[in-house]
């Protein structure tokens, strides 16, 4: 049994491996990609709308009021990078319905990313909604604090991390072990409590994500008020 896909080696190329998380990252990729263009091609604006942009207006809806119920801002700057992380692990989750499919979320390193990600994107947008007094929320309420909420920007990436990782880990580790004690009861009861625990991940790493970048573009609403 393979705990990450990490230890999958598909291929090797001189010192390159090519595992199964490198893999399947891309093929998920290119299915996003693919699929975007797919249904974005020939949107209307008419009331005759096809199956797939009532769903993706119905997707896009609900992630923008969760980011503006989370966020209490304008949803549109932060949509991309929050519902791609969303649609990227919840469809990651999914495909594991897919024989010899393994999920990339299974693996630290992809968690890993993402959660960078994360961590990257929380200045960024502090930044633009603040500019450079976002800095100054490292300082309060005392200079002295300034190693320790670095500390904590840094814990709490390894947290989001972590908690992803672990919840998928953990997922295949229970249903190996169960499926090893009676196949013929398990299988299609852990499918379908794999599958809603993978979209429960997803919602909860994109809120997640939400609430550190809300937090960080208060900064000057916080000073104003």
């Amino acid at each position: 049994m393979h705990i990450t896909p990490d230890s999958i080696i598909l291929f090797q190329l001189g010192p390159v491996p090519l595992n199964a998380t490198i893999l399947f990252t891309w093929c998920i990729m290119a299915l996003m990609t693919v699929v975007s263009w797919l249904v974005t091609r020939k949107l209307s604006s008419t009331t005759r709308l096809s199956r797939w942009q009532n769903f993706i207006e119905v997707l896009v809806i609900s992630i923008r009021d969760e980011i503006r119920e989370i966020g209490g801002q304008d949803p549109g700057r932060y949509l991309p990078l929050v519902g791609t992380l969303f649609l990227f692990i919840a469809l990651s989750n999914l495909l594991s319905i897919i024989p010899g499919y393994k999920a990339p979320t299974g693996s630290l390193s992809t968690t890993t990313a993402l959660a960078v990600c994360v961590f990257v994107a929380v200045p960024l947008y502090g930044i633009a909604q603040n500019g450079l007094s976002y800095f100054k929320q490292y300082t309060k309420p005392s200079i002295l604090m300034l190693p320790f909420n670095i500390i904590g920007e840094v814990s709490r990436t390894i947290a989001l991390a972590m908690r992803l990782f672990g919840n998928i880990m953990s997922g295949t580790i229970i249903a190996a072990i169960l499926l090893s004690i009676a196949p013929l009861i398990f299988p299609i009861i852990m499918q379908a409590l794999g599958l809603l625990i993978g979209l429960i991940q997803a919602y909860i790493f994109a809120i997640l994500a939400m609430v550190y970048i809300a937090a960080g573009s208060r900064v000057r609403q916080n000073k104003v008020e």
